[in-house]
């Protein structure tokens, strides 16, 4: 299995998610963790060969996250959950035990101290 992160920047803009789908297959990714989504719901969509899990970003379309899975792994998704405003996992059953993934979405060096602090479980 081939697993990645991808901070999309936005798919807050016509056909961003076919063209992210289009490129996750080029890389025959299985599983990828996506951050800065910013939409304005939660749930499931499908996108070319993957089903794209996601939560909304918060009001000002910022933030967001979701998961790309491959539709021949997606049978294996126990689990997606969303924790925080920057953090999920998913849970994949594997042959010999279960795969937990988290995907975080961290601020950047340029931003400030305060929004750094208590982003992982508010």
């Amino acid at each position: 299995m081939i697993f990645g992160t991808w901070n999309v920047i936005s798919h807050y803009r016509a056909g961003s998610l076919t063209t992210a789908a289009r490129k996750l297959a080029r890389n025959k990714s299985d599983l990828v963790g996506a951050q800065e989504v910013r939409w304005d719901k939660g749930g499931t969509v499908r996108a070319g060969t993957y089903n794209f899990f996601y939560e909304k970003g918060n009001e000002n379309h910022q933030l967001g996250k979701g998961f790309y899975v491959h539709h021949r792994i997606v049978s294996a998704v126990k689990t997606v959950e969303f924790v925080s405003d920057r953090v999920s996992y998913t849970v994949v059953r594997a042959r010999w035990c279960n795969i937990t993934v988290l995907n975080v979405h961290a601020p950047s060096e340029k931003k400030g101290d305060d929004s750094k602090n208590g982003i992982l479980w508010n």
